[in-house]
């Protein structure tokens, strides 16, 4: 592979940029609902459906997310990371066709499980992707790109559905996923997969081709620990130590369970935020609190651009803020701005204003989602990527998506029928009820992360610093290569904005 013209930086960019439009068609998927839905309220719609099949219309690719974060460690592991881009490409791209020429419910939800299982490939694919492609002084601003491009395809979607109808938004959409379904072709295998199966040759040539030659050292780590860990895995296949023996040992230790724990909570915090139910049902929730005669639409666009520029901020402030600070004072402005919402609504619904006006309820939302886009959403994020333990971190990662998942489901399935049985000021005063539980329990277990390293972060959820005798136990294979290049992985700080 020849080194071309382009630099580093710019190959670099390439391969996130494959990925990232793929997030973007993500964000598509989010937020169709809400171009949908109203589409097939109207009358002389060519659909129509009951409200229990509206809440699965909007809910059920959470589920099939779920399918997609089982598939995709199999698929990276045994053919690659290209295999597993196209994976996520084709079934999108099936279900926005499928959407295009729905004339029922049912090619409706068929299109939704099929863009699911992508969307689950793909939220378990794109930080492995961009963090094994890229060079690690430019990994944390790409990495960062995950969540912008997410908030955009939100806006987009919301923007093209105000103006065209949803089968002609669905169409456009679908050219996300053909856009790097084509761009994948033309990205070479990841090196790290590369050298896994033995391929060290061509793990060095596409290295090189992405990085240049001045990151040597750390192909060279990479290519030693690789061999080390073969060896030790054939050293350790003799143990007469059961799988079920480690895996309840495992499961007993404070620094395995306390940040799955802490994960389960902080993912039910971030999917009652509003974040999740906005991107669904913003038209739904913009025309009650604001008013019949509001232009939804308007306001739909104006708040996803306000999403865009927040998370943009959210970049530069979690990175200077500590992490307790950040969580906590976000988490409770969004407790107070669902209770202010909720007690406007019923205030309003009860004549017991003397004055209002549309800029109260805008003021409101705008605090709302700013707390959303600010905290809500990238710390469970950031707070993933630091607190579980280096040696068992794919299994929780896998526990805490799989959680995450169901709880985004919970959450597009029960609030059409929450707003139908307590009305928008009952639903956002349960939500504040769930979110100040949710917090009272992150305020217990969450240790200050930021500036630490995984080795100072795992020690405190253990409560404890390793014994000697467990630090001799972990430096008794000093010399081997493995060791020591993940302790230098390690000891690295973990300030990263995105897992």
């Amino acid at each position: 592979m020849s080194k071309g013209k382009l630099s580093p930086f710019w190959k670099q960019s390439y391969v996130t940029t494959a990925v990232c439009i793929n997030i973007i068609g993500h964000g598509c998927v989010l937020g169709f609902p809400a171009v949908l839905l109203p589409q097939l309220q109207a009358p002389g719609a060519a659909i129509t459906f009951s409200k229990e099949t509206e809440s699965w219309v909007a809910s059920v690719h959470t589920v099939s997310m779920i399918v997609g974060y089982f598939l995709t460690p199999p698929i990276m592991e045994r053919m690659g990371r290209k295999a597993a881009q196209y994976a996520v490409s084709i079934p999108f791209l099936i279900g926005w066709f499928i959407t295009v020429m729905a004339t029922n419910v049912e090619a409706l939800i068929i299109s939704r499980i099929l863009q699911g299982i992508s969307s689950g490939l793909l939220t378990t694919l794109r930080s492995v992707v961009i963090g094994e492609y890229t060079s690690p002084k430019n990994r944390g601003a790409f990495l960062t790109t995950i969540s912008l491009a997410q908030a955009f395809g939100i806006f987009f979607v919301h923007l093209v559905g105000s103006l065209l109808s949803w089968q002609m938004t669905a169409l456009i959409c679908a050219f996300f996923a053909y856009a790097s379904l084509v761009m994948t072709f033309y990205i070479p295998e990841s090196p790290s997969w590369l050298v896994a199966k033995g391929r060290h040759e061509e793990c060095r040539r596409v290295f090189h081709w992405l990085r240049g030659d001045d990151e040597n050292e750390e192909l060279e780590e990479m290519i030693t620990a690789r061999l080390a860990f073969e060896k030790a895995i054939i050293g350790n296949s003799s143990s007469k130590v059961g799988r079920f023996e480690r895996m309840w040992e495992t499961a007993c230790k404070k620094e395995f369970y306390k940040p799955i724990i802490l994960m389960i909570h902080a993912n039910i915090l971030m999917q009652f935020s509003g974040g999740t139910t906005m991107a669904a049902y913003s038209t739904v929730i913009i025309g009650l609190l604001m008013g019949p005669g509001v232009n939804v639409h308007f306001w739909m666009v104006f708040l996803d651009t306000q999403r865009i520029i927040s998370n943009s901020a959210a970049v530069y402030v979690i990175n200077r803020i500590k992490r307790r600070t950040m969580m906590f004072s976000t988490g409770a402005l969004c407790v107070v701005s669902h209770l202010a919402i909720s007690a406007y609504v019923y205030a309003r619904k009860e004549g017991l204003f003397l004055y209002d006006a549309i800029w109260l309820p805008a003021l409101l939302i705008n605090i709302h989602f700013f707390t959303v886009a600010v905290g809500m959403v990238p710390m469970p994020n950031v707070i993933a990527g630091e607190v579980f333990p280096l040696e068992h971190r794919s299994l929780c990662g896998t526990i805490s998506l799989t959680t995450g998942g169901s709880f985004m489901f919970v959450a597009l399935k029960t609030f059409p029928q929450l707003i139908d049985s307590t009305r928008l000021d009952g639903t956002y005063l349960i939500y504040a009820v769930i979110l100040a539980l949710n917090l009272a329990v992150i305020w217990v277990l969450l240790p200050e992360t930021k500036d630490k390293t995984l080795q100072q972060i795992e020690d405190e959820f253990r409560g404890r610093p390793l014994r000697p005798e467990e630090v001799e136990a972990k430096q008794s294979l000093q010399m081997d290569p493995v060791e020591a290049y993940m302790s230098k992985l390690s000891l690295r700080s973990v300030s990263s904005v995105v897992l």
